[in-house]
């Protein structure tokens, strides 16, 4: 992780402009993690036209890597990223004079789904002693998470279980299908595409044994936030509609705005993997990154042998836009 840490602050130093485009006062530069319809309010919001209402309009690019995402903001090549909070922790120990804030959160708990090879109805979490499981980027938070879910199990990576963190995102699944490992984590879409073409089975949701955990958020620069405060305030109201719309609506109507973001999807398809999220009570509904999540954060961050060393919640949170327009 140390060396992931300086190749993003060196990059941030010296990188160029990604984009040619012209900054307008309405636009904001996002960079996404992932495209993942674990962030569905976010497509939501876009498709349905609740930034448009607040007179913003998002330009939207995929990082394909909280890594890569965060040295889009310290570049300034992104105004906003969709990330894990793990990312601004591991930037703040730097000390660094514009941080990286949380300004909302997304999600509440892990948005994997644990897929194995065989049908399994009966699974249960002791069924991974002795295994060998496929769980994401070493440093990243879906590998640190399922790292705190093996320890509160009683397990020990190396003695009794093996966590493989060599493999890429976007190659998990296929490493997986031509792998002898008995199990990997997928978040949705490509869980259910995974499923459905025969090459595994879902048996468990990752999110639902870890239980809540800061897991995504909007995170911007403090310089960024202090200079366009009405902006982030319209971005924060465009989310709180879409979270309630995703969370009220039935998952078939909400599915028919995200098949326009997610194209070569079905609606059926899609509700179904919203299905999956809805169940396991996914996405925030007051977008304040809290203390005690934050210390949960830390501790998950530390079991995996990661530093959060001199990080406080003050630090890295910015409560002033989730906690002044969330009405309970």
């Amino acid at each position: 992780m140390k060396k992931l840490l300086i190749f993003v602050l060196t990059f941030a130093l010296f990188a160029l402009p990604l984009t040619g485009c012209k900054k307008t006062d309405d636009v904001l530069r996002v960079n996404e993690v992932t495209d993942s319809f674990f962030y569905a309010p976010f497509y939501l919001a876009i498709e349905k036209g609740f930034f448009e209402e607040e007179g913003i309009t998002i330009e939207l690019t995929n990082g394909g890597g909280s890594d890569v995402s965060m040295t889009a903001l310290l570049s300034k090549n992104a105004d906003v990223i969709l990330a894990g909070p793990e990312t601004a922790v591991y930037v703040n120990r730097q000390q660094r004079k514009d941080a990286p804030k949380v300004f909302a959160q997304l999600t509440k708990r892990d948005g994997c789904f644990l897929i194995a090879k065989n049908p399994d109805p009966n699974f249960t979490w002791d069924k991974l002693l002795n295994k060998e499981i496929i769980i994401g980027r070493k440093g990243g938070l879906p590998a640190m998470t399922f790292e705190y879910i093996v320890k509160q199990l009683g397990l020990t990576n190396g003695v009794n279980v093996t966590l493989r963190t060599d493999i890429q995102f976007n190659l998990m699944a296929p490493t997986f299908e031509t792998s002898t490992s008995d199990y990997v984590t997928l978040f949705e879409p490509t869980a259910t595409e995974f499923v459905s073409s025969g090459k595994g089975h879902i048996v468990a949701s990752v999110g639902a044994q870890s239980g809540e955990v800061p897991y995504t958020s909007f995170i911007a620069l403090d310089s960024f936030i202090k200079s366009h405060p009405e902006k982030i305030e319209k971005f924060v109201k465009a989310m709180y509609k879409a979270i309630n719309f995703v969370k009220t609506q039935p998952s078939t109507v909400v599915a028919e705005y995200l098949v326009k973001h997610f194209t070569g999807s079905n609606v059926n398809a899609v509700a179904s993997s919203l299905e999956n999220y809805k169940s396991v009570d996914t996405w925030m509904t007051d977008m304040t990154l809290t203390e005690p999540m934050f210390n949960k954060l830390v501790e998950i961050i530390t079991g995996a042998g990661e530093s959060a060393e001199g990080v406080t919640y003050q630090d890295i949170v910015n409560t002033e836009f989730s906690k002044k327009l969330f009405v309970a």
